[in-house]
């Protein structure tokens, strides 16, 4: 089957130090760019993350310290891998709620700007948890009727989240091969950041989803608060949520203004 796609998708994989979207860093990462006329084009960047690899993360994905030592950083990367994902919807495995926020920190960091404005973002699985609730190998059996070599590398698991995704759309006839219903279909609750600290109401306005301040409008409390806007920047969130909290803040001033 082939996607029926509007525009490319990128399905990418990152292996990492570990899981903490804000402290964490990419220590491998492998796009699988598909064109709507079925064409494909695949990268895979192994990176330095200038910082040790624990061992136990190490022993996940096979990652050493010194296999990365004389590879290039994220920063001396992002260009290339932004260029390769800049006209292209993403699709991945848990990638709404790991790999895309993650991506966006190494990108923001490295002083690339990275938003999902223009981008739908399709989580195969998500969708899986939906249909199945299994893992990415148990996925690739059940659906592909294959055994996961390479489970744990960045290549293998974006190809397998690519096959599995049009095994999906083959078993399920409720889905359909369009890449908005898809995205649609593997989001969770929406928010406007990745990390989930703000969320939309059933008005489409932006709420903190955490704290003191838990399902109040940002702008009535960066209004209220001022100084609530300055511990927000210097506490350890995440680039992204900070970057939207600016932006709403920039948007609030500028309502006021006009």
């Amino acid at each position: 089957m082939q996607l029926n796609l509007t525009k490319p998708i990128c399905f990418f994989d990152l292996e990492t130090t570990g899981i903490n979207i804000t402290s964490d860093r990419i220590v491998e990462i492998s796009i699988l760019k598909v064109f709507p006329n079925g064409n494909k084009e695949s990268k895979t960047w192994l990176v330095n993350p200038e910082r040790p690899i624990p061992a136990e993360v190490t022993a996940i994905h096979g990652i050493s310290d010194e296999k990365v030592a004389n590879e290039p950083t994220f920063k001396e990367l992002a260009k290339d891998v932004y260029n390769m994902i800049k006209d292209s919807d993403l699709g991945g495995f848990n990638s709404n709620r790991f790999d895309i926020p993650l991506l966006a920190e190494e990108m923001l960091r490295a002083e690339v700007d990275f938003d999902m404005k223009s981008r739908l973002a399709v989580d195969v699985q998500t969708i899986f948890h939906k249909m199945e609730q299994r893992t990415l190998s148990a996925a690739y059996k059940f659906y592909c009727d294959k055994d996961l070599e390479g489970a744990h590398t960045a290549a293998a698991d974006t190809n397998a989240t690519y096959e599995v995704l049009k095994a999906q759309l083959s078993k399920y006839e409720e889905l359909e091969n369009d890449t908005k219903f898809l995205a649609e279909f593997s989001s969770r609750k929406k928010f406007a950041d990745f990390a989930g600290f703000i969320a939309f109401n059933k008005k489409g306005e932006e709420c903190f989803s955490f704290g003191k301040h838990k399902s109040k409008l940002v702008t009535e409390i960066l209004d209220k608060e001022p100084g609530y806007f300055g511990w927000l920047l210097n506490a350890d969130f995440p680039l992204y949520t900070k970057k939207v909290l600016t932006a709403i803040k920039l948007r609030s001033l500028n309502n006021k203004l006009t």
